[in-house]
This record gives structure tokens, sequence and C-alpha cells, in this order.
């Protein structure tokens, strides 16, 4: 019997009250996790909240947040500790071609951040906006936040659909994909709840929370999505018709994402379409949707 694996997202929804203000030195597990920490910048406190929530729903390991503003230490010795970033910011510049989060990012995107060693480090971006009185300009900054770390030669993960907001235009869009999660705690605040732990929840599948490499870094046309976990016996009961169905496919044209945990590796088509898991050198399952 072949042995299948399949990646899926989960979503759902629990109720609980955000605490307000930052949180400093927490202890984190090393059981399969990596060192985050959770860094933003905030004019009113709002971006501070979403990143109060992002920590609750993360729990132990995640350190922070820390408002970049108030960082005790350089810049390069706080991002230094740890493997794995998750930065937020407001938008206030709207529009502006630079320098949008009117935040103490400003100051140092492109002075001293331009001095760090970031290269292969996980990053992934959160940010706040107004849909209904910026909707050309949605969550502008969140694209500045995220270009920024990705010229440095960061790992971006964890891109969002545009499915749900209202907004016109934004510049925080790659590809048809939000750049990172986006909350407008303006004119949505009720779902903001949510959408953090759809969120977290993605993280977790893409391998951000581990060491090692994460399952995409890239936003695809369509993400694979596996409703239930039914679908495992589903897919044993079914593992001889797949065998055969892999014979008709090849590897050409699709990339691999190795996951040191489960020793083994997805293989993601160019065009984001379908893909499949290699759990045996000797054989591979295809799954499309």
């Amino acid at each position: 019997m072949l042995v299948i694996k399949v990646a899926f997202f989960v979503s759902g929804a629990s109720a609980f009250a955000p605490r307000l203000g930052g949180y400093r030195g927490h202890s984190l597990s090393q059981l399969d996790a990596a060192k985050v920490g959770i860094f933003f910048g905030t004019s009113t406190g709002s971006t501070g909240t979403v990143a109060d929530m992002i920590k609750e729903e993360i729990g132990d390991d995640a350190d922070g947040p820390f408002d970049i503003e108030t960082l005790e230490g350089s810049v390069q010795e706080n991002f230094g500790k740890y493997s794995a970033l998750i930065v937020g910011t407001p938008t206030w510049n709207t529009g502006a071609d630079t320098e949008r989060s009117g935040t103490g990012w400003d100051e140092i995107y492109y002075s001293s951040m331009q001095e760090l060693n970031l290269k292969g480090k996980k990053v992934a971006v959160f940010g706040l906006g107004d849909q209904e009185s910026y909707s050309e300009n949605f969550a502008d900054a969140t694209g500045e936040l995220h270009d920024v770390f990705q010229n440095l030669g960061c790992v971006m993960v964890g891109y969002t659909s545009q499915e749900g907001y209202e907004h016109d235009a934004s510049k925080s869009i790659r590809g048809d994909k939000f750049c990172g999660l986006l909350c407008d705690m303006v004119n949505q605040e009720d779902l903001s709840e949510g959408r953090v732990q759809n969120w977290v929840a993605q993280l977790k599948n893409e391998g951000f929370f581990e060491e090692g490499n994460v399952v995409a870094s890239v936003p695809v046309e369509k993400v694979i999505d596996v409703a239930a976990v039914s679908t495992f016996s589903i897919l044993e009961e079914n593992s001889e018709i797949l065998d055969q169905t892999i014979e008709t496919h090849s590897n050409n044209g699709f990339k691999p994402y190795h996951n040191p945990q489960s020793k083994s590796t997805m293989w993601v088509s160019s065009d984001g379409k379908s893909c499949y898991y290699t759990v045996d050198p000797a054989k591979v399952t295809v799954v499309s949707p």
C-alpha cells in the first residue's frame, strides 16, 4: 500500500479577549519549533492589538510582540535572536512611494536595516488598513514592509487571499494575493480574530515554525485545499488508482520544498495547480485539484 501525505489548511474560530500591551522575555519551546520574534510599528495602538492576537494564538513558540520604536539594543541584536520573524505595520502615508507606515519602521528601512545580514531568515508580514476610506491604497505599507525584508534575502511566507475584502487596489498585492495577513480594524474588526487564527494555522502548515525549509515561500495562483481529515482515508482506499496515475505524470516543471521533520518533499507545479509528495524515492503520488 502506498503511503500518502497531503498538506491542508485549517480554518476555525474560537473566542478570546486579546490582551493589550507588549509581551517581553517569554521563553521559547525548542521542540520541533524555530525561534520566532514578533515585531510591529504602531501609531494608535491597533497594530499592537493585532500583534497581541498573533502572539496569543501562537503561544510560547513566539517572543514579543515588540514595538520597533522601543527596542532595547540594536536592530541587528533583536532580529538576530530569532530564526524567523513576524513583522507588522499600519499605513499612514497612504499612496506614498516609500516610508508609508508612519512609524519607526520608516526610520530604519533604508538606513540601519540595509546593513543587516538576514539572508535565508523566514519572515511573515501583517498589516492594518482602512479599505473603505482608502479603497485605492488599502494597507499599502504592508507591501513596503514585505519588500524591504525580501530585498534583504529573507524567505517570505504567509501570503493570503483577497477574498472577503472590499478594496479596489493595494500596494500589498503580489500576484493575486496579499503579501501577508491584512486586518481592517475600522470596518471589519470582528473578522480580525478569525483571520489571525487562520493565518497562524497557515504558517504552521507552511513549516514556518519548524527548523529548515518552508513548504511554500511564494504566492501561487491556486492553493490546494483539502476540506477534511477524512480525505486521508479516501486516498488510502484509492491508492491503487493513484499508483496508476503517477505513471502519467512527470517531475518536469515541479519545484521541491523539503520538510526535514517529516522526511518528505512537496513538489509544486510552476502554475501552482498541482503538487505531489515524495515519500519514498521510488514512489511519488500526484494530487491535483
